[in-house]
């Protein structure tokens, strides 16, 4: 499988490590932050700089678990932020892209879990502020929207070596959305918009689609980590995880968990039926411009290859 995505080599007493259990103590993000304020007429932007590493710094530096990890066991994600709106002074409105990657067993290669666009990013930030964030109430706008991305990267990242092993980290996720609700900043709340932060929640906690995320482990780690074993029984196992992810669209259409998942492996699904046999390739291809069709055009080239 050649894909072109960031690359981790890891060995095989560290991977069965990072499915069993965590050892040592470094935090468990390893996460970039990137603040483009392109359309911000400012003239001395280093706010955005300071932006950046204080963000990083809340993500990175704390411990969202109990559980322990090595350097090297870190999750990779980034998140891009776009500064759309200067509301006043300190106030910003903003579109987010939100990234987390894990890597697949003996291979150079990472797979995409999470590629989500929020862009309904309301906050308050001055220079060097303190980033406090509590799970029990309701601090602030900014740091409830890095700590629900921790927990949604945490949930993903779990639930892709063990099954439904994200859940805690999700339910924790609902928990911010609940705190926030009051507040009355956009995303929390089910009105307005149906792709929003509390419908990611609500589908990652709810049990209508729960058996997305049972496929999220059959996808990475029943099938993506043997592909070099037997690639066709990888692709076909993924085609079972597709065949449960159309049922479940046919009868809960224009979900966010599921527009989700096909925005992460959109790429990596063209590359891994690429390789596949006519007759595979054919069901994958049904499959997939059936569960979104608006990327025919993407999924076309599994036939051309």
């Amino acid at each position: 499988m050649t894909l072109s995505m960031r690359y981790w080599n890891i060995s095989a007493s560290l991977f069965a490590t990072t499915i069993l259990f965590h050892s040592s103590s470094a935090q468990e993000l390893n996460c970039s932050v990137r603040v483009n304020a392109d359309q911000i007429a400012l003239s001395d932007k280093r706010i955005f700089t300071d932006m950046e590493t204080s963000f990083e710094q809340f993500l990175n530096s704390r411990k969202w678990t109990t559980d322990t990890y090595r350097q090297v066991e870190r999750i990779k994600c980034n998140i891009n932020v776009t500064i759309d709106k200067m509301v006043s002074i300190g106030t910003y409105e903003a579109t987010v892209q939100i990234q987390s990657a894990r890597p697949i067993y003996n291979t150079n290669y990472e797979s995409i879990l999470l590629n989500f666009a929020d862009r309904e990013w309301q906050f308050d930030y001055t220079e060097s502020q303190p980033m406090d964030f509590v799970e029990t109430r309701f601090e602030n706008n900014l740091t409830s929207l890095l700590a629900y991305y921790a927990f949604i990267v945490l949930g993903f990242d779990y639930d892709s070596f063990s099954e439904l092993g994200g859940t805690p980290f999700f339910n924790k996720a609902m928990n911010v959305v609940t705190e926030a609700q009051p507040s009355n900043f956009l995303g929390w709340s089910p009105q307005r918009s149906n792709r929003n932060r509390y419908w990611l929640a609500q589908n990652l906690t709810g049990q209508a689609l729960e058996e997305i995320r049972q496929g999220i482990y059959t996808y990475h780690r029943l099938a993506l980590d043997t592909y070099l074993e037997n690639t066709p029984d990888a692709q076909q196992k993924i085609l079972e995880v597709l065949t449960h992810l159309k049922q479940l669209n046919d009868r809960n259409p224009s979900q966010i968990l599921i527009t989700a998942f096909v925005d992460a492996k959109t790429d990596e699904l063209v590359n891994i039926y690429g390789d596949a046999s006519p007759n595979v390739k054919r069901q994958a291809h049904s499959l997939l411009i059936s569960i979104d069709p608006a990327k025919k055009n993407r999924f076309d080239k599994i036939l051309q290859n």
